[in-house]
């Protein structure tokens, strides 16, 4: 038998290992009005600690993370911390309306909560209308102390943050598209780190310069912050290796090219082993839709390379034509979990709950006396199965679930779309008014704990073909297969990887085709999944999910905090 006083030094030992490995990291952030200057404007925009892109937090896994939030700016706010788990902690998701209510101006609110499970680039930004524009910022988890990244030691890490700029206030733009029913007025720029590069007027010195040292490794972590813009990103003359996507790790993947959607992250190794020189990192759009414009801009920053002679322009890379699906596909459908690395997470096998749901645009009536600039005299609408998501008003739907507060909500999302078509026929679809017109609704999916679910999201080709980024919140998925055209399980079933599927928490479902992921509702909360193409979203691309309690305290949502923001 074991000495029992030893086996309890040893059980105390390894405590305090494990508390001393984990640290509480502690933020503030001041949300107010900032004036900068781009594009040869000078704009007023909403930024955090007066900085834009906004403050980069660095943690380890295991820590606690507490961020203040002053609101001072002149619009309601939340803060979503895109990708984190909240395991137990959905109250500091973030989503207006749906976890909490915003935080009004001249009013603050404490968000806590724990980071366990990750490690990688994950993001935060606002989640109110089109504030995340410029309320963003890097969130990185680094490995807990005395633990190794699966892939070599890089000389330096770096964050690549690319977004979208417009010559006037987001909020403006937004409201204008739905007061009209019309699409909104396209950016102005694409930026990387807040610059929009020297292809567009009076920003010659607008450009971001990463110095490298011939020879060193440099770990990129490349935030895709955009509003509605997919982008190709690629640096002239070099290679990359993927080693993680929304911090979750893959087997390594090179690649000369990636394609990153809003809300998607991926972790890169890039080695300076190229001529002394300077070469430029540029960022363009990838869109599939046919008469629907979009800005067709890019961003360039550049790569100089200790040495390099202060004159001569830099190489400048071959990017793809905007419609390159099978470019863009490639990556996406390229990459393979990285199977028993840390934070692995075996598929599931059993499902409990199988769904197919339908994603795209639509129209919603005109309302009397109105003209609307939608097509043919509508609004535009966005839905999942036919049914458009509208958020509640007076109360969040959390504070409802938790509460059992009837009228909120209903509990009756279908399961499958309640007319089936070929989806994927644009001919077909666009002329008839059954596939056209989606009710708006607050209709959500409630899942017994520890569930696990199946979803096959098939794009349609209703109002132009799409690739479409959906974000699942409180948890990551496994991407079982996707492809295109219509879904046909007696046929795609087959090409299911259940052995070494990526992880994500945002999927590019294909432009005209599909995508297949399998999740499992170990996290008790109000969960949204909505379509990360902010204008989408506005029209109504989401639907929510609401995880019930297990069956142990360690397995139910805790009270509300004491300074949760009222409606």
């Amino acid at each position: 038998m074991r000495n029992p006083v030893l086996l309890l030094v040893g059980v105390l030992t390894l405590m305090v290992a494990t508390t001393a490995s984990a640290a509480v990291v502690e933020h503030t952030f001041n949300v107010q009005n900032l004036t900068v200057t781009r594009l040869c404007n000078r704009q007023l925009i909403v930024a955090v600690n007066g900085s834009f892109p906004g403050p980069r937090i660095r943690v380890r896994e295991g820590d606690t993370l507490i961020v203040h939030v002053y609101n001072k700016s002149p619009y309601n706010l939340t803060v979503h911390w895109h990708g984190v788990y909240q395991k137990l902690s959905c109250w500091a998701d973030g989503p207006n309306m749906i976890t909490q209510c915003p935080i009004l101006p001249g009013n603050k609110y404490t968000y806590k909560f724990k980071i366990s499970g990750q490690e990688g680039t994950l993001w935060w930004h606002a989640h109110v209308s089109w504030l995340r524009a410029t309320v963003h910022g890097a969130l990185i988890i680094r490995p807990k102390s005395g633990h190794k990244y699966p892939f070599p030691k890089p000389h330096r890490e770096v964050t690549i943050i690319l977004g979208e700029w417009w010559n006037a206030d987001v909020m403006d733009v937004e409201e204008e598209a739905v007061t009209s029913g019309g699409l909104p007025n396209i950016s102005d720029a694409f930026t990387i780190n807040g610059w929009p590069g020297d292809l567009y007027p009076c920003s010659q010195n607008h450009m971001y310069k990463l110095k490298v040292e011939p020879g060193k490794t440099y770990l990129l972590r490349i935030v895709n912050t955009a509003l509605n813009g997919q982008l190709f990103y690629k640096i002239a003359n070099h290679n990359l290796t993927v080693f993680a996507i929304d911090a979750a790790y893959t087997k390594p993947y090179v690649t000369d090219i990636i394609m990153i959607a809003p809300g998607q992250t991926v972790d890169a190794l890039l080695v300076a082993d190229q001529d002394i020189g300077s070469y430029y990192m540029a960022a363009s759009p990838y869109s599939t839709s046919v008469g629907i414009p979009y800005d067709n801009n890019t961003t360039r920053g550049v790569v100089v390379y200790d040495g390099a002679p202060p004159i001569g322009k830099p190489l400048m890379p071959t990017l793809p034509a905007f419609s390159d699906t099978a470019t863009a596909y490639k990556l996406s459908s390229g990459l393979k979990g990285l199977k028993d690395g840390p934070h692995w997470a075996q598929v599931p096998k059993n499902v409990d709950y199988k769904m197919f749901v339908t994603v795209g645009l639509g129209f919603t009536p005109c309302e009397a006396n109105r003209t609307c600039l939608g097509p043919k005299g509508t609004k535009l609408s966005a839905s999942m199965n036919n049914q458009s998501f509208v958020p509640p008003k007076r109360m969040s739907l959390l504070q409802a679930f938790y509460s059992n507060v009837d009228g909120i909500y209903t509990t009756d999302f279908p399961v499958k779309p309640p007319i089936e078509f070929d989806y994927t026929n644009a001919t077909i679809n666009n002329y008839n008014p059954a596939f056209l017109f989606a009710p708006k609704v607050t209709k959500v999916t409630k899942l017994k704990f520890n569930s696990t679910v199946e979803m096959v999201l098939q794009n349609t080709a209703i109002i132009g073909v799409e690739n479409h980024p959906m974000h699942l919140h409180g948890s990551n998925f496994h991407v079982l297969a996707q492809g295109f055209g219509n879904y046909n399980p007696s046929k795609h079933r087959e090409m299911f990887n259940l052995v070494d599927p990526q992880i994500r928490n945002t999927i590019g479902v294909p432009a005209g085709g599909w995508a297949v992921i399998r999740f499992t509702a170990d996290n008790p909360g109000v969960w949204i999944m909505h379509c990360h193409l902010d204008a989408h979203l506005t029209y109504g691309l989401g639907t929510v999910f609401m995880v019930e309690n297990g069956p142990t305290p360690e397995t139910t949502l805790p009270l509300p905090p004491v300074d949760l923001p009222n409606c």
